[in-house]
């Protein structure tokens, strides 16, 4: 069950991103990975999920102040607002425009990772150059790809929960153990194609410690567990990695440098899984249809969004 880290050696992660990489495995010119488990099949099935048509937002609101685990917020300016209705220069006209600017990564935004968001050994997904990513964005594996948005299977998998525990604290971590337990407790099993979430308590541990020293998350044995179910996509209610770093030299973070750049595996970050887990409690119930649109960022490494879970 969930336990200190077992620190893998930096030989066994090499070995596991050379196993577990699928470049080249749908065509030399793939940019969409695992979702490419995601098919027309899949998303079919999972509209039938829809029984009660209830929809839980699955993303954290936008912030617009610092956090000990959001140092850079969002700037939010108005460029028209009620108390300066002149200021249009258009007679007769009243109206209110916002202006955004944010740091769309990091450990508070709710965002979807593209493949083009982390490199390993200077390579991206499909044995890219990351020389590919450049200061205007990049020009592979963008979140361009992302653009008929992920519609699917969702399945949570709260491991707190299951482990009788309001949260995992911080060194502990998630195991293929605990995926399983959870699964057999939930009367759930991850399949080919799905939308995976892992719940481990964030929020509830956010509140009891007022703070921020780090968070749990997958261990490093859970990508081949993740590779063997053919998940399409995995959000966590962190950053799906466990900070802080598991201490094994080059591989800080294993689940995004071997799910990004070896498996090709999208990773939906800072998921607000809590309203969500209780629902599903609830209603007896951790499947449901999954809906995600990311904005259309041409050369973007990812984009933060607004995940809908319907049940």
């Amino acid at each position: 069950m969930a336990t200190e880290y077992p620190i893998p050696t930096t030989e066994e992660l090499d070995a596991m991103f050379t196993s577990l990489r699928n470049w080249s495995r749908w065509g030399d010119d793939d940019q969409r990975g695992t979702l490419n488990f995601l098919t027309d099949e899949c998303r079919t099935a999972a509209a039938h999920l829809v029984s009660c048509g209830e929809s839980v937002s699955l993303a954290h609101d936008l912030a617009t102040e610092p956090m000990a685990d959001h140092p850079h917020p969002v700037q939010h300016h108005m460029l028209a607002s009620g108390d300066a209705l002149d200021a249009n220069g258009i007679d007769g006209y009243e109206s209110a425009r916002d202006h955004l600017a944010l740091d769309v990564h990091g450990l508070w935004t709710t965002h979807v990772d593209a493949l083009s968001h982390m490199f390993v050994r200077g390579r991206m997904y499909g044995d890219r150059p990351a020389t590919e990513v450049r200061s205007d964005g990049a020009r592979a594996n963008t979140i361009l790809t992302l653009a008929d948005g992920v519609v699917g299977r969702g399945v949570l998998l709260d491991v707190a929960r299951t482990l009788g525990c309001d949260y995992l604290d911080t060194g502990q971590v998630v195991t293929v153990a605990d995926l399983e337990a959870t699964e057999v407790a939930q009367g759930v099993r991850v399949g080919s194609g799905d939308i995976l979430l892992v719940a481990w308590g964030r929020e509830a541990r956010r509140r009891a410690t007022r703070g921020f020293d780090g968070f749990s998350g997958l261990h490093a044995e859970c990508l081949l567990w993740l590779a063997e179910r053919e998940v399409a996509v995995l959000g966590s209610d962190g950053i799906s990695d466990p900070m802080p770093f598991v201490g094994t030299p080059d591989w800080p973070f294993p689940v995004h440098q071997i799910g990004i750049v070896a498996m090709g595996l999208h990773l939906i970050d800072n998921v607000r899984l809590a309203p969500l887990s209780q629902r599903c409690a609830e209603l007896g119930r951790w499947e449901f249809l999954f809906a995600m649109a990311p904005l259309r960022i041409p050369k973007g490494t990812g984009c933060p969004v607004n995940p809908l879970a319907v049940l």
